[in-house]
């Protein structure tokens, strides 16, 4: 049994990395670690039990316990942003029941489970931060039977050890706190043997830790502000009539979103008003006809998130401008386009790059463009 349960994580260990290294492609590699805790249920079969250990004998009821705490231990390695292959240490807790006999009497069992687990972890991206999981993979259980009696199931006490090779999947969400603490939520389905031989199953609702390493930070470096000078002015034509004003171009500055705001944020920081503070300090003595404010967002995310956060970003800006008292609210407006209108080319940043390298790639995306109309 120990032989065969070997051989089938081994295969399962082979299948793994086949995977994850035809998936591998220019994505940056890491390791991670993490614990995590939560509540299991191991479906119980007392009838069949009681059956079994007293044939013949009658029962009148039977109360039961199924659910216990349950923990586990995990280390894994993140080929890319979308494979990584996880192995780990599982105690699934007990479960237990007492049956009521006739004549008067009672059957009482008990069952511990721990083991071992190797899986195949997909991920999925949602937003910038949230990501679905999906894991599929191999778990090796030895299990601890306890049985005592009194009445007609006195003469019954016993302790049992069995070891089995089966499978386990699981379903769950991440949420990255930070680019070194990730939190999950996972309900596992573990496929067991009880005391009979007979299969059943054991799930577990759980909240883990993660803890990403081996991987260098990915400096995010602000694109430094645009400015677009006016055109200049004719020179005036000898013993010719002087040429009518000629209105400047529409003055266009773009601000990162990532200096303005931080990552995904819409409130503007210190590093942020200084840039508008400069900004409108270069407006003095400008006479404009209208000032429009534009909020630009990368593709990662649904557009309807996008949408919002585009309309706060750019709001934020018009609001700030107004209250430094160096614009004029009525001629100031502000609109959110999304990620309608990127800067970087559909071929400069793909979906092969890890998440930490794709939102670098995407940084010039995320802006704020003013644009300023003016008579002089």
């Amino acid at each position: 049994m120990k032989q065969t349960s070997v051989i089938h994580l081994l295969g399962l260990a082979g299948l793994a990395t086949f995977l994850a290294s035809s998936a591998y492609a220019q994505d940056t590699s890491h390791f991670y670690g993490g614990g995590s805790v939560g509540q299991s249920r191991m479906e119980l079969d007392a009838p069949r039990t009681t059956g079994i250990l007293l044939p013949g004998v009658n029962t009148s009821g039977t109360a039961s316990d199924e659910k216990d705490t349950a923990f586990k231990v995990f280390g894994g390695y993140q080929f890319n942003r979308s494979i990584a292959i996880e192995g780990g240490y599982f105690d699934l807790g007990k479960s237990r029941f007492t049956t009521n006999t006739a004549p008067s009497g009672t059957l009482s069992g008990e069952t511990r489970v721990q083991g071992l687990n190797l899986d195949v972890v997909g991920t999925i991206p949602l937003t910038e931060r949230f990501s679905a999981l999906a894991r599929v993979g191999a778990q090796h259980a030895w299990s601890e039977d306890r049985f005592s009696g009194t009445g007609a199931g006195s003469g019954i006490s016993s302790r049992s050890k069995h070891n089995d090779t089966n499978y386990k999947v699981g379903l769950g969400v991440q949420y990255a706190m930070s680019s070194s603490v990730w939190i999950r939520g996972e309900l596992e389905r573990y496929r067991l043997k009880n005391a009979t031989g007979h299969r059943t199953n054991a799930d577990v609702v759980s909240v883990s830790l993660v803890f990403p390493f081996g991987r260098a930070p990915v400096a995010q470096v602000a694109a430094a502000p645009v400015y677009v000078a006016p055109a200049p002015m004719p020179e005036p034509v000898a013993a010719a009539p002087m040429p009518a004003p000629v209105a400047p171009a529409p003055q266009r500055v773009s601000f990162s979103a990532d200096t303005l705001f931080g990552f995904d944020k819409a409130t503007v920081r210190p590093e942020g008003k200084a840039e508008l503070d400069r900004f409108s300090d270069q407006l003095g003595g400008t006479s404009y006809q209208s000032i429009s404010v534009e909020g630009h967002t990368d593709r990662l995310g649904s557009t309807g998130y996008n949408q919002t956060l585009s309309d706060e970003r750019a709001a934020s800006v018009r609001n700030y401008l107004v209250n430094s008292g160096k614009v004029d609210p009525t001629r100031i407006s502000a609109v959110g386009k999304s990620e309608s209108q990127p800067v970087t080319a559909p071929g400069d940043c793909t979906d092969r790059q890890s998440r930490a390298q794709l939102i670098n790639c995407l940084q010039p995306d995320r802006r704020v463009e003013v644009e300023v109309n003016g008579t002089r």
